[in-house]
């Protein structure tokens, strides 16, 4: 059995967690608006056609913020396009996926979905083919309370309050060359700045991302952020980053070890924040939001066909990702991450939240249910609240190809206002269980402990329609008198210290 040991202590904080990192995502892209969240004349849909089942799923997974529209749609988006009737809303094409935009769901839509979602909005705007000027444009629309063009207008259509639309990001992925209007580091820093503050003149409350490099991988990484923070560094609250893992050549342990990529991108772009802060002898601290991250390789071969077979279709099934067990675990040890470095990661977002690489997949007319990921983001969401601790880990490790020195078992701990603790863990080895020896003895007792472990014995094993449940999390009997706990081989635990 392997051997791990865990040291936690109330006063050794890395930050309080902003409960925006349980984000996630909804494009107009594939089948994630339409036949995703919307389906009029569905059995479960209400009146305004939003299917009931679905919104059942993302209350579970107690979703916070939404980033919408896109995401690469969002580069040829006319927001405009998306408000008014919806009977006289033009039809678009749209280059980014190879599709037709019917803007029967818009803005206004939207803003009654999050609404009964429980979640708020992070708003893309398009600094790709449009600009400034269109920016503060649909902040105005949104936010101002009225008396003006824009506002009066969506008093109008149907919404006299505003939206409050608290956050905003200033495009998507722009060092892109896939991206419509993409631009070098120093025209998307300009373009950035002057939106940022024309629509922070408009409503000085909110805040707004801009676009860090759209990989780790891009050639002008790291020049990429310093350029363009060096002209909007004063006028920026975010960074984005998007981060994706696949196992195309089915080697699990090196795919679970790709998370330590994850800690390190994360880290070098906070460097790069901090070394353009010191540049500019600011006491502003710019954060981080990593507002696309999942594992997505499974459907690129079937997208690349389906687009050969209906060019410019609506609602084509893209990016319609099967995720298995081994994936849940790649999912869970990168809420580890997250959390780990929750001083600096204050949004995240994982996507996408309906049918295209996401949580929860549905049938047109027919059922909706959860995939493998689903688990660890809802666990963590629920019990993942309050202070991210400090944890003193140790682990036996191990070589993979791409990664050296890779701990079987890794973990993150969070401290909540009630004083209960909540240990995240995983265990990396896909044969042997570990024993995790935890020292918790600066919190005292605990009244209750708990253990829930999702592990399967199968790694490629999925959940369907008609076998929602394959893959889910079960609670198992934990004895805590001594503080040490068993994970199962390849495994994701959940264990609850309540006072």
């Amino acid at each position: 059995m392997r051997k791990a040991r865990l040291v936690l202590d109330k006063d050794y904080v890395i930050a309080p967690i902003d409960k925006r990192i349980y984000g996630s995502f909804v494009e107009h892209l594939g089948r994630c608006v339409y036949t995703g969240i919307y389906e009029p004349g569905h059995p479960r849909a209400d009146a305004q056609g939003f299917r009931q089942d679905v919104l059942d799923l993302v209350r579970r997974l107690d979703v916070p913020i939404v980033r919408y529209p896109g995401g690469n749609f969002v580069s040829g988006f006319r927001w405009e396009d998306s408000i008014g009737p919806a009977a006289d809303r033009p039809k678009r094409l749209d280059l980014a996926w190879k599709t037709t935009e019917p803007n029967a769901v818009g803005l206004h839509e939207f803003a009654d979905w999050a609404k009964k979602a429980g979640s708020d909005v992070m708003y893309a705007i398009n600094l790709g083919t449009r600009g400034p000027a269109q920016a503060q444009n649909v902040v105005e629309y949104a936010n101002h309370r009225g008396g003006s063009y824009w506002s009066d207008l969506r008093a109008k259509n149907g919404s006299p309050d505003p939206f409050n639309i608290k956050l905003w990001c200033l495009g998507n992925e722009m060092d892109g060359p896939w991206q419509m209007g993409s631009k070098t580091a120093y025209e998307y820093g300009r373009i950035a700045n002057e939106a940022a503050k024309m629509m922070k003149w408009t409503d000085d409350s909110i805040e707004v991302v801009a676009c860090g490099s759209s990989a780790f991988t891009m050639p002008t990484f790291g020049e990429w952020e310093y350029t363009m923070l060096s002209e909007c560094y004063d006028n920026v609250d975010y960074v984005s980053l998007h981060r994706y893992y696949g196992n195309p050549h089915n080697d699990t342990p090196d795919f679970l070890a790709s998370t330590m990529d994850l800690d390190a991108f994360i880290r070098t772009v906070a460097s790069i924040c901090d070394a353009v802060k010191g540049k500019k002898h600011s006491k502003k601290q710019v954060n981080l939001s990593l507002d696309e991250w999942n594992v997505w390789y499974h459907s690129n071969q079937q997208d690349q066909e389906l687009h050969k077979r209906e060019p410019w279709g609506t609602a084509l099934p893209l990016l319609e990702d099967v995720y298995n067990f081994e994936d849940a675990l790649l999912v869970g040890l990168m809420l580890i991450t997250i959390l780990k470095n929750a001083d600096r990661v204050k949004v995240a977002c994982m996507a996408q939240l309906v049918n295209v690489i996401a949580p929860i997949m549905t049938r047109p007319g027919g059922g909706a249910w959860a995939q493998t990921i689903f688990y660890p983001l809802q666990q963590a969401s629920r019990y993942g609240r309050g202070k991210s601790l400090l944890p003193q880990m140790t682990s036996e490790k191990a070589d993979t190809k791409h990664y050296t020195d890779v701990p079987f078992v890794d973990a993150a701990a969070t401290l909540a206002e009630d004083g209960s603790v909540t240990i995240f863990a995983v265990n990396r080895d896909l044969q042997e269980a570990a024993e995790l020896a935890c020292d918790l003895r600066a919190f005292g007792t605990f009244r209750e402990a708990t253990h829930s472990v999702l592990h399967h014995d199968d790694v490629k094993a999925v959940n369907t329609e008609d076998a929602p449940d394959n893959v889910r999390p079960i609670d198992v009997k934990l004895d805590w008198k001594d503080g040490r706990v068993i994970l199962p081989a390849a495994s994701w635990n959940v264990i609850r210290l309540v006072k």
